[in-house]
């Protein structure tokens, strides 16, 4: 049976400190340190649309794969949790290579900002690629969405992580950048390295060497040794004066 193609307008444009897709958190809620926003794009920025939603504390947000929208797909993949040697298929995986290339996440709602025409949602602890163009935004319901006797597959349990080291200059830039109001970066800094970003061949063979990753304005270098990281500079990223 032939369908029609159908077509989605996207309702809202995601604010990120991930400029790029290396040091994202392979799903949702393992770094909830981690701030953004969803602002909501018209008709939908109306503060009607959001009328009740602060009611809840997570929300489910459907959106598009965007950076990665045009590379195609496979009917198979490799997720990174099975070490990206072992196959599955593209509908027991949640990679962004799909036949349509929709995710979803579920995030907290920290709060909602209407005011003079724009609607702004906060939310933490996501996984979303700044710019991320966003489909829909449902209330999380606790007594559907969480089922306690749930089969996890290869998935069984959160990811292991790395122990976090911070060389003394590393720690001092956080420390300086906390006291001129960006936050709490080391947290955050530590909360996303110990998730051990590095592609999964690389977890694998155990490759010892330096990588970078962007997080907002700033520029993270690190380097991993076994099971441990070491994070060895923190400074504003030199690609940041180009945007």
């Amino acid at each position: 049976m032939r369908t029609n193609p159908v077509s989605f307008t996207p309702i809202g444009i995601v604010h990120s400190p991930f400029r790029e897709k290396f040091g994202i958190p392979r799903q949702p809620g393992l770094a909830p340190q981690i701030t953004g926003s969803i602002e909501l794009l018209p008709p939908c920025n109306h503060a009607d649309c959001v009328r009740g939603l602060e009611a809840f504390s997570h929300i489910w947000v459907l959106f598009l794969f965007h950076d990665t929208a045009d590379k195609g797909w496979r009917p198979t993949v490799r997720p990174p949790r099975l070490g990206g040697k072992r196959k599955v298929g593209v509908f027991a995986s949640r990679s962004n290579f799909r036949p349509n290339p929709i995710g979803q996440s579920v995030v907290r709602l920290d709060g909602i900002d209407s005011e003079n025409g724009n609607t702004i949602l906060r939310i933490s602890g996501h996984d979303l690629l700044d710019h991320t163009p966003v489909l829909d935004i449902k209330p999380y319901l606790g007594y559907s969405d969480c089922i306690p006797d749930s089969r996890d597959g290869y998935a069984q349990s959160a990811p292991s992580t790395l122990a976090i080291r911070f060389l003394p200059a590393a720690l001092d830039q956080c420390r300086r950048l906390a006291e001129s109001g960006h936050g709490d970066v080391e947290a955050m800094i530590r909360a996303l390295l110990a998730q051990d970003p590095r592609p999964a061949y690389h977890q694998r063979r155990r490759l010892d060497k330096r990588y970078g990753m962007k997080l907002g304005e700033l520029e993270v270098t690190f380097e991993v040794a076994g099971n441990e990281l070491l994070v060895t500079g923190v400074s504003p990223s030199v690609a940041n004066d180009k945007r």
